[in-house]
């Protein structure tokens, strides 16, 4: 007994204010919170995930996660743009790789942010949604007793009416407004309760599902999408095969025959070019690929691909992605036999169209060579002696030319780009250290190559029949257009659920949620007539809605 009073001594002592018998007494100070067990954090974990706030959250990070799609190139889209990002950063390359920078969105990460969004959405909506079916169903709630504690109320007492028609023709009057209303009766007083603006919830449920279509959409048809890209010169046909792309990115579900058979010919590529003497002098004005799609059957068709106007065929989106000079370059062994001929594509490096090609001689020769040139469609030579192109179009073509000997490194296998060339094991001939010139060619020129091992030529592409004095040399050699196919059937999808998505947006924001009550109370003779409106979030106008239903039924009663 001693120590007991001696425990309740101290914990008087401990905290005064507190009696020394309290329940609390003989309680450890330090809360125990209740053991969750696995069912209960599974539960504690979904409830996390499917709250709004964690697919708002999900939302603003797949927007985060999506700009480095923006930023770098993606091998989906622009796999020519990864090659070129991995030449100039070979240090850094590795490791945004390793991180799949250039593959973002089919990447670990952004797919687990996408998934967890999807589920996190799902779970939002389905709730939501069994409630909303069943608020849609109820009656409006009762009016209630004291409508004055409101805050927007309105009350006036109007002589020689009978209650009941008057909450009749509130009710009339409210129907017509567009409101639920249900009629009550609490003691001596006669009611009705409106309301309207589930519309709004409607369009809020409307948003997230569609939000939710777009992700099964996207996700569902990027496995039947494909990306194709594809370099075709003047005069060549292009067949729509896995063989003809030089590079493609497809779905898993993509078929090797799920290409549609066509072949699209390039006849010319135009250009525009703002003539000398304008303001913006050699800018490109207007850029045309006119080409002709054949089918199966042998039908043809003439059409053209411009910029931001892709060619649409069946069900492929054929866009413009970029052009440029293809010299046509013939190289001669040393008893002058052809060991090479082709319409070499040269990529611009700047505005002026001077552009860098890159040529490979396998065989034919004593030993793999390799060209590297540069293409200048007209040449100027600066204050340096370097030369550079100041006008876009053909006046003065010419190509210089460094030549390397030794191995091309496409022997072992190793895939190689077409427009680069790997010098490491290889003598360099011409330009350079080596005292030996660059080529210079002009288009009909040919040039001994070092040490009689043959000759290389850079043909002229001009028709026969054409006249010097009027084309001069603005077809001597042809041009190339650089082509994306893309094909995705549920891009038509994807804008009907963003259409359904801005609808449901809109109506979210712009339909208010509101109640009104009116109610009628006999006093003698008399009716006092109440007033009242609630609103569920901010709703500026309800004050004037419950003003211009109390005025409009008043005038009603009086006429």
């Amino acid at each position: 007994m001693s120590s007991s009073r001696s425990d309740l001594a101290n914990n008087s002592d401990a905290d005064p204010k507190r009696p020394s018998d309290h329940i609390d007494a003989a309680l450890s100070s330090a809360p125990v919170s209740p053991k969750l067990g696995v069912i209960g954090w599974i539960r504690w974990g979904w409830r996390q995930l499917t709250s709004m706030r964690t697919a708002l959250v999900l939302l603003l990070l797949l927007a985060i996660a999506a700009i480095p799609g923006s930023i770098f190139p993606q091998r989906m889209a622009n796999p020519n743009g990864v090659t070129q990002w991995r030449s100039d950063n070979p240090d850094l390359f590795p490791i945004l790789d390793a991180l799949q920078l250039f593959d973002v969105y089919q990447s670990a990460w952004f797919s687990a942010i996408y998934l967890l969004l999807f589920i996190s959405l799902i779970g939002c909506i389905l709730p939501r949604t069994k409630h909303h079916f069943a608020a849609l169903r109820s009656k409006p709630p009762r009016t209630p007793a004291r409508l004055s504690r409101l805050a927007d109320f309105r009350s006036e007492t109007v002589a020689g009416i009978d209650a009941d028609e008057a909450i009749t023709l509130a009710e009339k009057r409210l129907r017509k407004q567009g409101y639920r209303v249900s009629r009550y009766r609490d003691g001596g007083s006669t009611s009705v309760s409106a309301e309207r603006g589930y519309l709004r919830e409607t369009g809020n449920l409307v948003f997230h599902a569609s939000l939710v279509g777009i992700l099964v959409t996207v996700g569902v048809g990027g496995q039947f999408a494909y990306t194709g890209q594809s370099v075709i010169i003047e005069g060549t046909t292009f067949v729509n095969t896995l063989l003809n792309y030089s590079s493609m990115n497809r779905g898993r579900l993509v078929s090797d025959d799920a290409l549609a058979p066509y072949s699209m010919t390039l006849d010319t590529f135009d250009v525009d070019y703002v003539p000398y003497g304008e303001a913006g002098r050699g800018q490109a004005m207007n850029f045309s690929a006119n080409v002709t799609i054949r089918e199966p059957d042998g039908s043809a068709a003439e059409e053209s691909v411009r910029v931001n106007h892709p060619l649409r065929v069946h069900g492929d989106a054929i866009y413009l992605l970029g052009n440029g000079y293809a010299p046509t370059i013939t190289v001669r062994n040393g008893d002058d036999d052809i060991v090479f001929r082709d319409h070499v594509p040269f990529l611009p490096q700047d505005s002026n169209m001077t552009s860098l090609g890159v040529i490979k001689v396998t065989d034919g020769l004593e030993e793999q060579m390799g060209l590297v040139g540069f293409f200048y469609p007209t040449q100027n030579e600066m204050e340096t002696g370097a030369f550079t192109s100041i006008f876009g179009d053909l006046l003065n073509p010419v190509v210089t030319l460094n030549v390397f000997e030794g191995d091309l490194g496409i022997d072992d296998g190793t895939p190689r780009s077409v427009y680069a060339l790997d010098t490491s094991d290889m003598e360099q001939l011409t330009g350079g250290d080596t005292e030996i010139d660059s080529i210079e060619l002009s288009p009909g020129q040919t040039a001994e190559l070092p040490g009689g091992r043959g000759s290389v030529t850079f043909e002229d592409e001009t028709p026969e029949d054409a006249e010097w004095n009027e084309t001069g040399y603005t077809q001597s050699v042809k041009r190339f257009a650089s082509l994306q196919i893309h094909h995705d059937r549920s891009t038509t999808w994807v804008l009907v659920f963003s259409t359904l998505a801005v609808a449901g947006l809109m109506t979210a924001l712009w339909v208010p949620r509101r109640r009104l009550w009116v109610k009628a109370t006999p006093t003698g003779e008399d009716v006092t007539l109440e007033y009242a409106g609630l609103a569920r979030g901010e709703d500026p106008a309800i004050r004037t809605a419950v003003d211009h239903l109390a005025t409009g039924h008043s005038e009603q009663l009086r006429s």
